[in-house]
């Protein structure tokens, strides 16, 4: 299937590893300049140089996307690399695991700056001349937790509800120019960040990371976790000419863990 992006210049955030590396390498496939990101130079060049030895046409920009400045450094490097942005894919590392109580103020700021303020930052600063082209798209990775909390996750459940409210709003007002927004959620997925939370499990119960997994499959209804590139072809989808007629919607890739009926 032709997706009609060749050529288009995308933005994707925490994309040295995990969900966002997948994404970065499934849009550099469809032929997509890619701007990369993420706060760790070593594997943000790694990421990087896997993805030009392919033949794609790729920037690494070292950033923290929690801060107002590392958002307009990574706009501001990627404009000069390859000119505006027309796909914007949100994404941050989830906030740290643990109930209400374990969790300070300053716990609690620094969530809302790199779950929610990254996504308010980047949309602001890549907005305006994707409604000059009239053309545009935004795809936030959130989670299931915004469907269905997950327990143990209050941080994550909380803010990146937030996130989803702002998304849905977002796409009435910048519809009449050509720009979808989206949400998409990823379920039980195999990422470093499912690696933490299966060891810090394991710690709080006593049980392995093994058995964390395990339990984990056993929820899901086709008795597996998620791989990356599973997501990332639906990110793919979302950002192309072919998703043009889909908009403000929050859509899981969970192997059907969500029970809801919507």
């Amino acid at each position: 299937m032709d997706l009609g992006i060749e050529g288009r210049v995308a933005l994707v955030g925490a994309s040295s590893r995990g969900l966002g590396r997948a994404i970065a390498e499934e849009l550099a496939a469809e032929g997509c300049a890619v701007v990369l990101c993420a706060r760790s130079r070593d594997s943000l060049e790694d990421t990087r140089a896997s993805l030009a030895a392919s033949g794609a046409r790729v920037v690494a920009i070292p950033a923290d996307l929690s801060t107002a400045e590392g958002c307009t450094s990574v706009i501001e490097g990627a404009v000069e690399a390859f000119g505006p942005i027309d796909i914007l894919v949100t994404n941050a590392g989830g906030p740290p695991a643990g109930p209400f109580e374990a969790h300070t103020p300053d716990a609690w700021r620094s969530a809302v700056a790199l779950t929610l303020e990254s996504v308010l930052n980047l949309t602001r600063g890549v907005l305006p001349a994707m409604k000059d082209r009239r053309w545009g798209r935004i795809l936030n990775v959130t989670s299931i937790a915004v469907k269905q909390p997950v327990d143990g996750l209050i941080l994550s459940n909380t803010v990146r509800a937030a996130v989803t409210g702002f998304a849905r709003t977002l796409a009435n007002e910048v519809g009449p120019f050509g720009i979808t927004v989206n949400n998409l959620l990823p379920g039980y997925t195999r990422t470093d960040r499912l690696t933490e939370l299966a060891a810090s499990l394991a710690a709080r119960d006593g049980g392995t990371p093994a058995e964390a997994f395990a339990g984990w499959s056993s929820q899901v209804p086709l008795g597996r976790v998620g791989e990356p590139r599973e997501f990332a072809a639906l990110a793919a989808f979302l950002a192309s000419e072919r998703a043009s007629y889909i908009t403000a919607q929050s859509i899981a890739v969970d192997g059907g863990w969500i029970r809801s009926l919507v």
